[in-house]
């Protein structure tokens, strides 16, 4: 008789999701969604809520680190995990950000190796004005942390909002947008610089759908936009090489409609083998 194989481990389970303020999205029924879906790891942006109330939502079964922004009722990122971390951090490294509520990491044990976890929340920017200056500052501070965070683990995985769509596969409407803030030259080439040797990430969703259009995570609330799939793919898991590889599904949790969304944003899920 052979031996019996061993069995698989249960994979990580990371969740990414711009809220678009966590109260809100909690009246319109993310608790649902969340409660069926077996996450590890929660990855929120634009939390846009204090702490206490944060942690009053999500309940006592987490281990939470959120950094809000010092503009109340702006921005705010946060990560849940089941398991304690080994340490939090709050910021990216530029001080100009550390009232902004846009970056927090958190460092875990998982299954005898080290994971660093970040929540991101780029600025959306608007070309030509001190906002999209800003956003250039926050990229640039990206370029500087993503390979200390690959060399500062055995694994790194940075997930959320980052306000860019790198490619044309991932703006429905991409010609119409070639010189709007999200799809500026200038912001997808800190993209090709994030997925190069020089930062060591790779894009988790687009290295398993392979080049299709989408799948987007985000949609206007106005028109049709939702209904027709005229979305933006500029939700994102960057994780480092043997993570990204270890990725066993990417999922887009698009809501059957639009009434059912309780964000403008869908939920980014990916399962990694570690």
């Amino acid at each position: 008789m052979s031996p019996a194989s061993p069995p698989s481990q249960t994979p990580l389970r990371i969740a990414s999701v711009n809220v678009n303020g966590v109260r809100a999205a909690y009246r319109r029924g993310m608790q649902d969604w969340l409660s069926g879906r077996e996450v590890d790891v929660l990855c929120l942006q634009e939390v846009r809520a204090p702490d206490a109330e944060l942690r009053r939502l999500l309940g006592e079964d987490w281990h939470i680190v959120h950094t809000e922004a010092e503009a109340k009722g702006r921005a705010g990122v946060a990560i849940a995990s089941r398991t304690e971390p080994t340490a939090t951090r709050t910021t990216i490294g530029d001080p100009f950000f550390d009232t902004s509520g846009r970056w927090v990491e958190m460092d875990l044990q998982v299954r005898g190796v080290s994971l660093t976890v970040v929540s991101a929340y780029v600025h959306s920017g608007e070309a030509g004005t001190p906002k999209q200056e800003d956003k250039y500052r926050f990229l640039d501070a990206m370029t500087v942390r993503l390979p200390q965070l690959r060399d500062g683990a055995d694994h790194a995985v940075v997930v959320g909002d980052l306000n860019v769509g790198h490619t044309p596969l991932d703006i429905r409407n991409w010609k119409g947008n070639l010189r709007k803030a999200g799809f500026l030259e200038e912001e997808r080439a800190y993209f090709d610089r994030f997925f190069s040797e020089e930062c060591g990430f790779l894009d988790v969703a687009r290295l398993l759908a392979g080049d299709v259009d989408g799948p987007y995570t985000w949609w206007s609330w106005r028109g049709k936009a939702f209904d027709n799939d005229t979305g933006w793919r500029i939700d994102y898991q960057l994780a480092t090489s043997a993570l990204a590889r270890n990725a066993a599904s990417s999922t887009v949790d698009r809501a059957p409609s639009w009434e059912a969304r309780f964000s403008d944003h869908a939920p980014l899920v990916v399962d990694y083998q570690i």
